[in-house]
């Protein structure tokens, strides 16, 4: 537990001091609808209870001329007053999880929408089924849900839809005492007069998450649709990924059995999950160098090789890692964290100074920094896929050549023939 701790506490710390930011990069899938199916306490709690429902408002609309309280709509003189107000729920809802479609069914599918101006025992205009949209979008789907849900109503025997669709003029919230009431008030009233008519569901193909379960693995979520800061993710960091931690992409609605905190409304989101529970998420786009220093607390943890490459650490001469690289079989080192190739077997030489020694990298693989620290004039090489600290370069090496003096724990071996 202190070590899943300790990594929670360097993942938090680098996105704060690296990625502050007034609003996340990221492509935002929430949406409001507005519902009315009768007395809104029983609706208000339905809706909060659907995954991907991030909050339930009661309240009035679709009135003119009448007061939006509580006290003026439920006057005798408004019962059938056509232009009363409605009452109605305010549903904001993530379209990563449950698309707007599915949260229409369940409005048809939660009262009787062939009653006109009541449901059940609460008769009058403001008990009138509707549905208030927020664009266009949303209102061409309702009508199409409407016609479908026409049809097994009809073959079930019952009579015409009375529900209207129109575009949302004004919401006004209910008073304080009218939300949450059921949560509130459990024994309170609340008649479900649902027709029993359901839609035919189509069985979502199930995503097997079983390998999740077991080790460290990297899950990024996207949305069905296009998402430009997950474009940018895939293109300035995940394309370039190779290490050895697996990276798997999943929709929002494809988690089951993880145990996530993060919420998934927005892409890209990222979760850090060991054996099928968060460690760590991040929602939004993350530059290479946040990723990196989070996936090196998150695989690294409190170790000498996370001191090495975040911390411009040395390793000790002839260090274990150092004796286990000193004579490999014919292969490429690799960065620890990215995978990718940054030395060549082919170019390693014994210079006896304790330290892997290589007369160049592969090309394009690192990058060069001016390094005064301790009072010496030397020349640091990092990683150009994940930025990290991988030695200095010097020009005392065989042959007039450079000498690359590398750290070994921040690499990985991989033997050619298994590349």
């Amino acid at each position: 537990m202190n070590k899943i701790i300790h990594i929670i506490i360097i993942l938090s710390l680098t996105i704060m001091s690296i990625s502050v930011k007034s609003k996340i990069e990221a492509t935002e899938h929430i949406e409001k609808i507005v519902f009315g199916a009768g007395c809104f306490w029983g609706v208000e709690k339905e809706y909060a209870s659907i995954d991907g429902v991030i909050n339930a408002v009661s309240g009035y609309s679709d009135g003119q001329g009448v007061e939006p309280t509580y006290k003026a709509i439920t006057e005798p003189r408004n019962n059938n007053n056509p232009n009363n107000h409605a009452e109605v729920v305010e549903v904001t809802f993530s379209t990563n999880e449950i698309s707007t479609e599915e949260l229409i069914r369940h409005f048809f599918e939660g009262h009787d929408p062939t009653q006109l101006n009541r449901q059940g025992n609460d008769i009058g205009t403001q008990y009138r089924s509707i549905i208030l949209t927020a664009d266009e979008k949303q209102n061409d789907i309702a009508k199409k849900v409407l016609d479908e849900y026409q049809i097994l109503l009809t073959a079930a025997g019952y009579g015409e839809i009375t529900t209207k669709i129109k575009s949302l003029d004004k919401f006004y919230p209910a008073e304080e005492y009218h939300q949450d009431y059921l949560v509130k008030n459990p024994n309170g009233y609340c008649p479900i007069h649902a027709t029993g008519i359901k839609f035919d569901k189509t069985k979502n193909v199930k995503v097997d998450n079983s390998n999740l379960f077991e080790g460290k693995n990297i899950v990024v979520i996207e949305p069905e649709g296009y998402c430009p800061y997950c474009e940018k993710f895939k293109e300035d960091v995940t394309n370039h990924y190779q290490g050895t931690i697996p990276l798997i992409y999943r929709l929002a609605t494809q988690l089951d059995g993880l145990k996530i905190k993060t919420a998934t409304w927005a892409t890209p989101t990222i979760l850090f999950l060991e054996n099928g529970e968060e460690v760590f998420g991040h929602q939004g786009y993350m530059e290479s160098e946040v990723f990196y220093r989070s996936l090196g607390a998150f695989k690294l943890g409190n170790s000498e090789a996370y001191n090495v490459a975040f911390n411009e650490g040395t390793d000790a001469r002839f260090c274990k890692q150092y004796e286990v690289f000193k004579n490999t079989p014919d292969g490429l080192f690799v960065d620890k964290l990215s995978g990718v190739p940054l030395f060549d077997t082919a170019d390693r030489f014994d210079s006896k100074s304790g330290w892997l020694s290589f007369t160049k990298a592969v090309d394009g693989a690192v990058y060069e920094l001016e390094d005064n620290s301790y009072g010496m004039q030397r020349v640091e090489i990092r990683s150009a896929s994940s930025g990290i600290h991988l030695g200095h370069v010097f020009n005392d090496g065989p042959g007039g050549k450079p000498r690359y003096c590398i750290n070994a724990t921040v690499l990985e071996f991989k033997q050619r023939e298994n590349l």
